[in-house]
């Protein structure tokens, strides 16, 4: 199984928490049970859906009423719901339900047509293999594509009209992340342009940035913006203000903190903007020529969360740790036997844990060295040279048999085979304030292996290293990534790589 927690620094340079910035409420550590350590989720979630589904509308209705007028009232409502469903798909692959700040039905047309001709042209094909006498003439297929980009195009003007006017009776709060000038300049444009939706509240500026630039030409005055750093101000004003809208004016993965302001805006549910030259730089989407805030580049940014498959990863934890326990009663009882000779009464030991969410468990597992008091036990790092450590002791953690009774936190769905090792509340409050990614590792239930053991970092090693494989795990989970995690796990156990 896995380690300790660890850090790059031993157990005498670990700084006191009086010595470490404290992190905001938002993101403090929790007290007792059920506290998360994420931020809330904000208002700002499924507010591009509001204009996905009216395109999504138009898109049907024009389909329907193409294949009626062609292919006469009395057509087969499944040649209908095949057309439907076919173009649909057609339109999300080109990314025409992915609108940017400023849509527009012209620069579209070449690709409705085009899907509208790949439509029409397969529902020919089609009805010429199934009914040989019903096959369509070229004339009518020529009209017919011709009718439906018609209708699309008109539908989908109607809903960016709609959208516009909308945007200007009620722009969204939107917050701006980078550096002057450029942060102000592209909040000057959004403030003198209220057809884009945006309404700046506030300008966020990384910790690892400067706040200002110097000797460079001023840009068009907007209004006075606050100046947000903290995380708890971040989240003061996304509650105060219901921001919904971010825009990124620099790289959003350019650096740890600007990286962790990212994930902190995904998680409060903000839609998020790469806007000027990061989003030239940063990428291309299928309409990044056209995608533009008063010339502006302007793209959004996939912000989905990583599905983390939680029915079959909760199978496969629920089937393995059954399977464990019941394999290995006969290891446990004999490390509880050994244990309870070396060190007297207290087999198991009961830690306070942090896991998903934030929220606290209670750890198991089998004593290997005796601290002098809860307050040494909850603050102490456990290292492999441990002199108050027994011999039997050495010899669970080398095997890393003292994990086992972990496999009953797995059954109990506090934690899961594989994913981030969990942490001592007080050590989780130090990493906050000086490791930028480390609560977004809260994201998915802890592990009693991860992706950062079978890469060596178990023992006396670099927390940011730790972290940066952590999430990297949840962001590309999927079971196969599991189950190769296990085996390695196991081949590092049977070779006693422990620490």
């Amino acid at each position: 199984m896995t380690t300790e927690s660890a850090d790059a620094h031993r157990s005498a340079r670990v700084p006191p928490p009086s010595a470490v910035p404290r992190p905001a409420a938002a993101v403090r550590p929790p007290r007792g049970p059920g506290r998360e350590i994420l931020p809330p989720p904000g208002p700002g979630r499924g507010v591009r859906q509001r204009t996905v589904a009216p395109l999504m509308a138009a898109d049907g209705l024009a389909t329907v009423a193409t294949a009626l007028l062609v292919l006469g009232t009395g057509t087969a409502p499944t040649t209908l719901g095949l057309l439907l469903v076919g173009l649909l798909l057609l339109h999300s692959h080109a990314g025409l339900y992915r609108p940017g700040p400023a849509p527009s039905t012209l620069n579209d047309l070449p690709t409705l047509l085009g899907r509208a001709a790949v439509c029409w042209c397969a529902a020919a094909a089609v009805l010429a293999a199934v009914r040989p006498g019903q096959a369509l003439p070229p004339a009518l297929l020529v009209g017919a594509v011709a009718v439906q980009t018609a209708l699309v195009c008109g539908g989908r003007a109607a809903v960016h009209r709609a959208r516009r006017a909308a945007a200007r009776r009620r722009p969204r709060a939107t917050l701006i992340v980078g550096t002057d000038p450029a942060a102000r300049r592209l909040a000057a444009v959004l403030h003198t342009h209220p057809e884009y939706g945006m309404r700046p509240v506030g300008v966020v500026t990384p910790p690892s940035l400067p706040p200002a630039g110097s000797g460079t030409p001023p840009g068009p005055v907007g209004p006075p913006l606050p100046r947000i750093g903290s995380a708890q101000d971040i989240t003061r004003a996304v509650i105060q203000h219901t921001v919904r809208d971010v825009v990124f004016t620099l790289p959003p993965y350019g650096d740890p903190h600007t990286t962790a302001l990212l994930r902190r805006f995904i998680a409060q549910g903000s839609a998020v903007w790469l806007a000027g030259a990061a989003a030239a730089r940063e990428g291309r989407t299928p309409h990044a020529d056209t995608d533009h805030l008063r010339g502006f580049a302007c793209r959004p940014l996939d912000t989905a969360p990583p599905r983390h498959g939680h029915g079959g990863k909760r199978l496969l934890d629920l089937t393995l740790a059954a399977s464990g326990l019941v394999v290995t009663t006969p290891v446990l009882l004999g490390c509880a036997l050994a244990v309870r000779l070396a060190v007297g009464p207290g087999v198991l030991v009961r830690q306070e844990r942090i896991g998903r969410g934030g929220r606290s468990f209670t750890l198991l597992k089998f004593r290997t060295w005796q601290p002098c008091d809860e307050h040494e036990a909850a603050t102490r790092w456990s290292l492999a040279d441990e002199c108050r450590m027994s011999r039997v002791g050495r010899l669970l953690r080398r095997t890393s048999l003292d994990e086992l009774p972990q496999l009953w936190n797995v059954l109990r769905g506090e934690m899961s085979l594989v994913g981030p090792r969990p942490e001592r509340p007080f050590f989780v409050e130090q990493f906050l304030g000086t490791c930028p990614e480390y609560g977004a590792r809260h994201r998915m239930p802890a592990g009693m292996t991860g992706l950062a053991q079978v890469h060596g970092l178990r023992g006396d090693t670099s927390v940011e290293d730790r972290v940066r494989f952590d999430n990297l795990y949840i962001d590309s989970w999927s079971l196969r990534q599991d189950l190769l995690i296990l085996l390695r796990t196991v081949a590092s156990v049977v070779r006693l790589e422990g620490r």
